[in-house]
């Protein structure tokens, strides 16, 4: 491999990892939808959720850099097992609760350019993704993987978004830091699959995982955070793209989708197959990278919380993460959709464990920094603290909603 080639991996990796896991096809639908319903008006939501997404991002990849410790293990010590178990249990639930829908997402691609039935598929993706895990160097596939299918994400996008058209005057001219009427719903949703607290956590175990063998954790440190902003970055862009196509295509015609899958017909009959074709290939990118990286996820922190190990060479963690996959399987293959009684356990648990995760995150920050193990700067902990607040406040509004509901 050339030094070229070396320097651009070097600022990939675990960043990636983390934008794949969250940027599924729960995203996707949220992002057209919006784009769809609103136009650009809600375009600036996502520059915020970035911003507070790599303050956490870049906190987290901190510890994992500089503690030897994985940051389950270090809130076991400081503030008992009942936490350490909460957020583990609750992320494995969560995750678990999920992967249906990146199963489905996964097969309905497939599903729609053969005219098939998608249960083949997913049970064939869920395979491909079980075989994954029987390599010895995982993480290393896991890593290329992901930057793989990121990227197939950002060109299909992008090259759905040049032959969409957007007008950018008109997005100029519409945004703004307003929420229009009822679309409370719509960026309460955007926020949450945007700016992923789940996702910040483990990106200090992937950081970890990175620098086995690493003697010197301030020559990497830096590359590391490059690593992790690089990734939300993208994020980000792709984010950003989907809704200025549902903008500039969907918007137009009235059309609202309720899934991704109907968003890559509907470029259909405007631009012709091949449109269609570029947009679910970057639909399947991104389901098949959540279905693996949200199943690593969910697996690794339930094992890690259950001290059985963290590192992905562990039977037992690959045991945990096969977990999630069969479960995201069977439940994708038995329904054919995300059951509703798993989408409130999953909000359930979402509205505890989440602002947790979040408020664990700074404390074993400002401990570590207190003990001059890590540095934390002013602005860094003001954008920390105002997404923790904007993270409690997403989820009293979802248990509200709940409650009404």
């Amino acid at each position: 491999m050339t030094r070229e080639k070396r320097n651009l991996l070097a600022i990939l990796g675990p960043g990636f990892i983390t934008a794949a896991l969250v940027l599924g096809p729960g995203s996707l639908t949220v992002s057209s939808k919006i784009g769809a319903t609103q136009e650009f008006r809600l375009l600036w939501v996502v520059p915020v959720c970035v911003l507070f997404m790599s303050a956490f991002v870049v906190v987290s990849t901190r510890i994992g850099t500089h503690t030897n410790e994985s940051l389950l293990q270090i809130i076991r010590q400081r503030y008992g097992k009942v936490v350490c178990l909460l957020i583990g249990i609750g992320l494995f639930l969560v995750a678990a609760s999920f992967q249906a829908g990146n199963s489905i997402g996964a097969g309905m691609v497939f599903s729609e350019w053969t005219g098939s039935a998608p249960t083949p598929w997913i049970v064939a993706f869920s395979v491909l993704a079980l075989i994954l895990l029987f390599f010895q160097n995982f993480f290393k596939i896991l890593e290329r993987l992901m930057i793989f299918l990121v990227v197939i994400m950002l060109l299909s996008f992008l090259a759905t978004l040049i032959v969409a058209q957007p007008d950018w005057g008109r997005m100029i001219e519409q945004f703004s830091f307003g929420i229009p009427d009822g679309s409370e719903f719509l960026v309460l949703a955007l926020i949450a699959s945007s700016f992923s607290l789940a996702g910040a956590f483990y990106q200090s175990y992937l950081v970890q995982e990175k620098n086995k063998g690493v003697t010197d954790s301030n020559l990497v440190g830096k590359m590391r955070e490059k690593e992790g902003l690089s990734g939300i970055l993208i994020l980000g862009v792709i984010t950003s793209m989907v809704i200025l196509v549902a903008a500039s295509v969907l918007h137009p015609q009235g059309i609202q989708v309720n899934s991704a899958t109907e968003m890559g017909k509907a470029l259909e009959p405007l631009f012709g197959r091949y449109a269609s074709v570029v947009f679910m290939a970057g639909l399947f990118a991104a389901s098949f990278s959540s279905l693996i990286g949200n199943a690593t996820l969910g697996g690794v922190l339930l094992s890690d919380a259950l001290s059985l190990g963290m590192r992905l060479e562990s039977k037992r963690v690959r045991a945990m993460i096969m977990l999630v996959i069969v479960l995201g399987a069977l439940v994708a293959g038995i329904f054919g959709r995300l059951p509703i009684q798993l989408i409130i356990t999953a909000q359930a648990m979402t509205v505890i464990i989440v602002p947790l995760i979040g408020l664990m995150i700074i404390m074993v920050a400002r401990d570590l920094m207190h003990k001059g193990v890590i540095k934390l700067g002013l602005l860094l902990q003001i954008f920390l603290y105002v997404g923790l607040l904007l993270v409690v406040g997403l989820a009293i509004a979802n248990a509200y909603r709940m409650l009404k509901g």
